[in-house]
């Protein structure tokens, strides 16, 4: 009896855990048997690996092969197991040393002519088997820079099964130079949002509208959720897109983050294994809640677009429209940054901290308000309309601008006042290290993050700053929510002024950007 051992990683959400591929090869009746909690893509491995073996001039062992994946009760899926099947079966049978296979991890799926194939994941498996202590991880050749990205890793690529077994025969320690891309070696991709041309967007682009662009560095210094409600046509799209543009680059622990779960989802752009800028994402009204919050059966469970947004921006156009489902899905991710699926195989966590932006029409045929144009709907249909949007949704929402049709003066005037990205980036740049050093030693980041009992006490305003929201409190036009809210806008404000506590201005200030500013 001979039994190999060597090693992969089973992906729960983007959570590696390290599992122990067994194979042994021993007397019976010749046939391979594959256990250990196995989905219908593993199953199938038997069939892959045993082709691609064959097909590499590699023997089958024409002996009972069974092949087991440690620990047993652990939910196991995807053709990520391939290689180290492979691997397993060859250093039981003894075509390859089995002291050579037991320290790397092996990731990668094979093909039936024994190439192997790229597959999603591979970084937050990387940086599963780099905390388990594994100093070596095989991938395939084009995954290769995605587990570069892991710090005191060696990454081997691998083109070939039979490349493969040829380098763990040689004993070399290292594998023979490979072109591998390392991150930074070469430029940059190309933003995704770039228009035609190779034009960026840039908020200098957004013109008649100085309110908005106003609460959009807002939004960016604090972190805050945005609200844009105005007819067709008056930037609220163009808004929502150059809002990426101000916020800080990704740091590097944030970068990782992110990527992984774009590498677990498959959305990684060609050639650009680390994200370092904050993601953007706008989904379609018709999307489902799968689709938006994440969802699937059994352990394919997929991050949705809140968790592709995490550390960027979630734009909903036409927010009305999206499914009140989908709408009331949101309220999870938006008060704990993390959003949770549970299924009868257990329950899987994503990471979904993000910046929400609903752009809204005031009415279904958008012109209500509208300066020299008719609204055709009925008053109900109009409340109809906007009642889509829940109010403990909006009430999670910090900033809220009503954006007009501007006229030929006004676009005239605001055009040599519009500043570019650049510029603005700069001060919520530094609005944000402000709050940084303020919030040293916290759990939070950014202003928007604080808790509610840390507002009033840690950070707990003078009662002369405070009179504008009493003042809303005694009218009923505030909530508990409504008031942490404004608090953490009114220190985005003070951030911004280079003040280092909100007063009254700031409040007042934040008060009307919350009730909603025109």
């Amino acid at each position: 009896m001979a039994v190999a051992r060597t090693r992969c990683v089973a992906l729960v959400g983007v959570t590696g855990h390290m599992v122990e591929v067994e194979a042994d090869v021993g007397p019976g009746i010749a046939g391979t048997h594959l256990i250990g909690l196995l989905d219908t893509a593993i199953s199938e491995a038997r069939d892959r690996v045993r082709s691609a073996l064959i097909n590499s001039r590699l023997a089958w062992p024409d002996a009972r092969v069974t092949v087991s994946l440690f620990p047993a009760s652990l939910p196991k899926r995807g053709s990520i197991f391939d290689l180290a099947i492979a691997m397993s079966v060859l250093g039981a049978a003894g075509a390859v040393p089995a002291h050579r296979i037991a320290g790397p991890v092996f990731l990668g799926e094979l093909g039936l002519d024994g190439r192997v194939r790229p597959v999603r994941g591979v970084l937050p498996a990387a940086l599963a088997a780099a905390e388990a202590g594994a100093g070596t991880v095989v991938v395939p050749a084009p995954n290769a820079a995605e587990a570069a990205l892991v710090p005191g890793l060696t990454v081997v690529p691998a083109t070939s099964l039979g490349e493969l077994v040829a380098w763990l025969h040689s004993g070399a320690p290292h594998p023979p130079p490979a072109p591998v891309d390392v991150p930074g070696s070469a430029p940059a991709a190309a933003d995704p949002r770039a228009m035609p041309g190779g034009h960026e967007p840039d908020l200098r682009d957004v013109i008649g509208q100085p309110v908005a662009r106003k609460a959009l560095e807002v939004c960016a210094a604090g972190g805050h959720n945005l609200w844009l409600l105005g007819p067709p046509g008056t930037g609220k799209t163009m808004l929502a897109e150059r809002l990426p543009t101000l916020l800080p680059p990704l740091d590097p622990d944030q970068a990782l983050e992110v990527s992984a779960i774009h590498s677990v989802a498959g959305t990684l752009p060609p050639g650009r294994p680390l994200l370092t800028r904050p993601p953007f994402m706008a989904p379609h009204h018709s999307a489902t809640v799968a689709a938006v919050v994440g969802g699937g059966s059994g352990g394919a469970v997929r991050p949705g677009a809140v968790s592709l947004a995490h550390r960027g921006v979630l734009f909903l156009d036409e927010a009305p429209e999206f499914s009140a489902t989908v709408l009331d899905s949101l309220r999870q991710p938006l008060e704990s940054g993390t959003v949770t699926i549970a299924r009868a195989t257990g329950t899987v966590t994503f990471p979904a901290r993000f910046t929400l932006v609903l752009a809204a029409n005031p009415c279904p045929c958008g012109q209500a308000g509208a300066q020299g144009a008719a609204c055709r709907c009925t008053p109900v249909a109009r409340r109809r309309y906007l009642a889509r949007l829940s109010g403990p949704l909006l009430d999670r929402v910090d900033v809220k601008v009503v954006i007009n049709r501007a006229t030929r003066a006004e676009l005239l005037a605001d055009r040599h006042r519009a500043e570019p990205s650049a510029v603005v980036a700069e001060r919520v740049l530094a609005a944000r290290e402000r709050a940084a050093r303020r919030l040293a030693g916290t759990p939070w980041r950014c202003n928007a993050e604080v808790s509610s009992a840390a507002l009033h006490r840690e950070f707990r305003l003078p009662e002369d700053a405070l009179a504008p929201i009493r003042r809303g409190l005694e009218l009923g036009t505030l909530s508990p929510r409504g008031v942490d809210r404004i608090l953490r806008v009114a220190w985005t404000l003070a951030d911004l002024a280079g003040k280092d506590r909100p007063g009254e201005p700031e409040t007042s200030a934040a008060l009307a950007m919350w009730l909603g500013a025109e």
